[in-house]
């Protein structure tokens, strides 16, 4: 008798399959194949079979053939996960769990033995990760809670210190994201000054900002791992000459690559002496409450006042809008950083005629509050310093005017940017206004999820490393200048038609 072909042999090989009988299957599907190696129907069912018949790693090659030709079916990827799993090699899932989350066909029974596995295989940092997938999707899950305590009691300690003088930046959204996942402490190194002799029962001391703390952290002996992040407006001092680098394992660029471009200009050696990494710029928009404002007259400036924050261009260029227009109004937000800048700026207000147009507040306990009434948030600043306040701004609905400092474009729209008093003025009066915009720009790119990944992958990079640590590297100051190690950036419902679940 003829074996049947083409069609008929698929859906002989069907039929067969559906009965039990999966070897006479799966031979009728391999002759169809032979007629329609692309057929991604056809490639599934064949992996299905292979998986009933224990045979998960061949099907797994089946299974990644379908997937490529049809990416948004969930029958192949619910298929290709069961595989994987049966195959032992549950890190090849991690990639698909959010796509099964966007398909619908997550459950907690299949993303609750992902992490059993990956337990099972010591992979703590993704079985963590996952389970708190799993809680967050179903929370009435008590049985898990008692779970992560024992899983953070197995990671490394991680003590975070402030070391800049912003009271928002990296740590600020990343330390419950932190906590969730490891021991954690934060301290302020505002609070304690230079003695940061407690974080040495810390595995990962992480500073978020430069100064002396920086200087005496990296002299002292330590048997963990150290973490510097710094954005461009910490380098304001030459304190950085005198860090000892190499006892910094990671040296993490917030926002963009300039932190090493001025960097160099004291350490022209860095690269020799520390790793260096970039997380760019991340915002938490859900922490600011959008408002569909109208256009107004209010305009906001936010973070400490600093000669790099250039105050003294700002009000120029308020002294001509203030001509134009006298109902314009500027709130400035933050501390001076330095008696002598705020003698000058508190002159000028005098000199240019602007006492009753220029106003000087605290850093505000509710920013979303103090926003609730402004219309733009400026800056006239010469470097990175003001970005983070000023893409809050933007989350809330707020239109951004910014002067041109060197990357800016990087950071912001052309349509965002002034170079001269003039074009600042344009900017406020032109008639473009659009709340919406600017929310769905600062989501669009820069979502907190991308940073806070990040941030996890710096922290189990480190603490892979401290696994592989023997006694005698324990003992040695920091990390080998130098080294290169690079770092990873890092409803129950089925398909109707899914053949693996017979297995």
């Amino acid at each position: 008798m003829t074996a049947p072909t083409g069609s008929n042999a698929y859906q002989r090989g069907t039929e067969l399959a559906e009965t039990g009988q999966y070897e006479a299957a799966l031979d009728c599907i391999q002759e169809h194949l032979g007629v329609r190696p692309h057929d991604a129907q056809a490639l599934n069912d064949a992996g299905a079979i292979l998986h009933c018949l224990g045979r998960s790693r061949e099907a797994i090659e089946c299974l990644t053939k379908a997937l490529a030709l049809q990416p948004d079916s969930g029958e192949i990827v619910w298929n290709l996960v069961e595989a994987y799993l049966a195959a032992n090699l549950a890190i090849e899932v991690v990639p698909l769990v959010d796509k099964m989350e966007e398909m619908g066909i997550l459950n907690v029974g299949v993303i609750n033995r992902l992490a059993s596995k990956l337990l099972d295989q010591g992979r703590t940092g993704d079985a963590a990760d996952i389970l708190l997938k799993s809680q967050d999707l179903w929370p009435e899950q008590e049985v898990l809670t008692p779970i992560m305590d024992i899983i953070r009691s197995k990671r490394p300690k991680v003590a975070f210190l402030r070391c800049g003088s912003s009271d928002d930046g990296l740590l600020a959204e990343a330390l419950a994201f932190v906590q969730r996942r490891f021991r954690t402490e934060f301290l302020d190194a505002r609070q304690i000054g230079e003695d940061i002799r407690s974080t040495q029962g810390s595995d990962i001391t992480w500073f978020d900002g430069g100064g002396e703390v920086v200087v005496e952290a990296c002299q002292l002996p330590h048997r963990g791992k150290v973490v510097v992040s710094l954005r461009h407006g910490d380098m304001a001092a030459e304190w950085v000459k005198r860090v000892r680098w190499e006892n910094v394992d990671i040296l993490i660029q917030i926002g963009s690559p300039r932190v090493e471009q001025t960097l160099r200009q004291w350490v022209p050696d860095i690269r020799n002496r520390t790793r260096l990494a970039v997380i760019p710029n991340g915002v938490n928009a859900d922490r600011y409450h959008f408002r569909s404002r109208p256009k107004g007259k209010h305009l906001a400036c936010i973070g400490g006042l600093s000669e790099e924050a250039s105050p003294g261009f700002l009000l120029q260029c308020m002294q001509k809008l203030h001509y134009i227009d006298a109902d314009f109004r500027l709130f400035f937000s933050g501390p001076f950083q330095n008696p002598v800048l705020e003698q000058y700026v508190r002159h000028m207000v005098q000199t240019l005629g602007l006492v009753d147009v220029v106003s000087f507040e605290p850093y505000p306990s509710d920013l979303n509050a103090w926003l609730a009434d402004k219309h733009f948030v400026v800056s006239s600043g010469m470097d990175e310093t003001q970005v983070e306040m000023l893409l809050a701004g933007m989350a809330a609905g707020v239109k951004p005017i910014v002067h041109n400092f060197p990357c800016a474009e990087e950071v912001f729209l052309p349509d965002h940017l002034f170079n001269i008093a003039e074009e600042f003025c344009r900017r406020v009066l032109e008639d473009a206004y659009d709340p919406a915009a600017y929310r769905r720009f600062v989501e669009s790119r820069y979502p907190i999820r991308t940073q806070r990944q990040l941030v996890n992958g710096v922290l189990r990079q480190l603490e892979s490393e401290l696994e592989l640590q023997t006694p005698e590297d324990a003992a040695k100051d920091a990390c080998d200048a130098g080294s290169s190690v690079p770092i990873r950036a890092f409803g129950e419902s089925r398909p109707a038609r899914t053949m693996a679940a017979n297995a």
